[in-house]
């Protein structure tokens, strides 16, 4: 894995990320590099974002609190954890364009690690769209394409197990995203 230049957009965030594979494929773009780690939740982005941000890339597309609310955090720790991580990027590369995108909804089913997470990953994205607001950075709400009409829960065509993406889910994350490409 080649390393982070001025030339690239990162694509950070966990296992969501990761397993789109080639966002230069999915986004019919170039110089797109794929930064996600599954399991990585918003500490472990901070912890090794410092490679991505000494290569001064032109975008970050993050999306980051979806995992911790997985593993059993509160709101406010995921929310606090995914601002120290923005507030690292905007410091330490301060003419990256920074996108941050709402965490996508789950569904709950029968996984019992999902259990009472869907509420909870609506209320984050709520305050990480006020943060965003607030500090005028770029905010994606990718939830609401990906939420059945009148609910939090995550269309089912698009995920494979109430968390993870079909290949639609992927297509439609691409579409939603790929207008912010042309913004710089």
């Amino acid at each position: 894995m080649r390393d982070i230049d001025s030339t690239d957009i990162v694509m950070l965030g966990n296992a969501l990320t990761e397993y789109a594979g080639d966002w230069n494929v999915l986004l019919s773009w170039h110089h797109v590099r794929n930064r996600g780690i599954a399991g990585d939740d918003a500490e472990g982005m901070y912890r090794r974002i410092r490679p991505i941000l000494n290569g001064r890339p032109k975008a970050i597309f993050l999306m980051a609190g979806g995992q911790d609310i997985i593993e059993g955090r509160t709101v406010e720790q995921a929310f606090n954890a995914s601002v120290a991580l923005i507030a690292l990027i905007r410091h330490s590369s301060p003419h990256t364009k920074l996108f941050v995108e709402s965490n996508l909804p789950i569904w709950e089913n029968n996984q019992e690690l999902l259990k009472g997470k869907m509420q909870m990953m609506a209320q984050l994205n709520v305050r990480l769209r006020h943060y965003c607001e607030k500090h005028h950075i770029a905010y994606i709400n990718l939830f609401r394409s990906f939420v059945r009409r009148g609910t939090n829960e995550m269309r089912r065509e698009l995920t494979q197990d109430g968390f993870l993406l079909t290949p639609f889910g992927y297509k439609l994350w691409a579409f939603e995203i790929k207008k912010y490409l042309f913004s710089f």
